[in-house]
């Protein structure tokens, strides 16, 4: 099974074989970080970083995995170019694409909310930028999907149930109880990361409750792939608004704040209507009176967390919180889905 040139902008659209692979390697290389093995199979080849928007996480550990596979990550904004917009002339897309391509092995776009005019339009440009460009396209989060995200949980969560770090057992998380609970919070947060955590979840035999006040549903489609995901594997999906039932007996909760889907008016995104509107929802953050209430969960977030607001500080700190482990993981499984698209290895 080759990987090489394929692009990766949503885990939905590759088959379960192919996401083990990378989650394989992956581990692989967690377990054995700088091996020879691994220091020359991008020997001179360059992987452009398009930021749209900033990350810390994102940024460090793309720039490190390009170094650890002797590679070189280059940076780029759209201000050092001159872009077609909707309200500017510039170069478009099957240009830039195309010309792109000729530098480097491999290009990371990451564009969200706060950059589209409408939700689905930074998904919509990465999907161009597929269609002109002959390297692979990896998504480093657009306005819908974060796959290197969910990538990095799925491994986080199968360490943690499996034999520690670089020792996952994905067979651990099938039957285990998996909540995604919407969150109080001043970030009007995008729904990539959350809907990721959706998709791979399903995807590898979890039961999976999302648990959101009336009126924060998620995209409809990914709820469909859910629950298929679900059905296909002989497991369950709900949605609830209870803000607490969904705790009982989970295995992994999963805290965060996204915006209601009404959070785009006159193509721009309302984020102080939509921060004062998740402030008036309180109640919503995960506490360790509601973790008692789980099968001695763990606590999952993709950072940064809203201290306070998501979850309390004895939650994210606490024993059982895999948010470092599942950060540095975002170094692991992109430098194995690197070496896997950006060369014939």
């Amino acid at each position: 099974m080759s990987l090489y040139g394929k692009d990766f902008i949503c885990t939905q659209e590759w088959m379960l074989e192919e996401l083990m692979a990378v989650l394989d390697l992956a581990a692989e290389m967690k377990r054995d970080r700088f091996s020879d093995r691994w220091t020359s199979i991008l020997k001179h080849k360059t992987f452009l970083m398009f930021f749209y928007n900033p990350s810390v996480r994102t940024r460090l550990s793309f720039e490190a995995a390009a170094t650890e596979l002797g590679g070189h990550a280059q940076f780029m904004t759209p201000s050092a170019g001159r872009f077609k917009t909707q309200k500017q002339a510039g170069e478009t897309i099957e240009d830039a694409a195309q010309v792109m391509a000729r530098y480097v092995a491999g290009i990371g776009i990451r564009i969200l909310e706060d950059k589209v005019p409408y939700y689905g339009a930074g998904d919509e440009m990465l999907r161009e930028y597929a269609h002109w460009a002959d390297v692979p396209i990896i998504n480093m989060a657009d306005d819908r999907f974060h796959p290197c995200q969910g990538l990095a949980d799925v491994m986080g969560w199968a360490e943690w149930y499996g034999g520690g770090p670089g020792q996952p057992d994905y067979d651990a998380l099938r039957g285990k109880n998996f909540l995604l609970t919407w969150a109080s919070g001043a970030l009007a947060r995008s729904w990539c990361s959350v809907q990721a955590a959706l998709l791979i979840a399903s995807r590898l035999g979890m039961n999976v409750t999302v648990a959101r006040p009336e009126g924060y549903d998620l995209d409809p489609e990914v709820y469909e792939w859910t629950q298929q995901n679900c059905a296909a594997s002989g497991f369950e999906f709900r949605v609830t608004s209870d803000r607490t039932k969904g705790y009982h007996g989970a295995h992994i909760v999963y805290s965060r704040n996204w915006v209601s889907p009404q959070a785009y008016r006159d193509g721009v995104l309302q984020k102080q209507t939509e921060i004062e509107k998740a402030m008036a929802y309180p109640g919503w953050t995960t506490t360790a009176e509601r973790m008692a209430l789980t099968d001695n969960a763990i606590f999952t977030h993709p950072m940064p967390v809203d201290r306070g607001s998501e979850v309390t500080d004895e939650v994210a700190s606490g024993p059982r919180s895999a948010v470092y482990d599942i950060a540095e993981n975002r170094l692991h499984v992109q430098k194995a889905l690197m070496a896997l698209t950006m060369e014939n290895w």
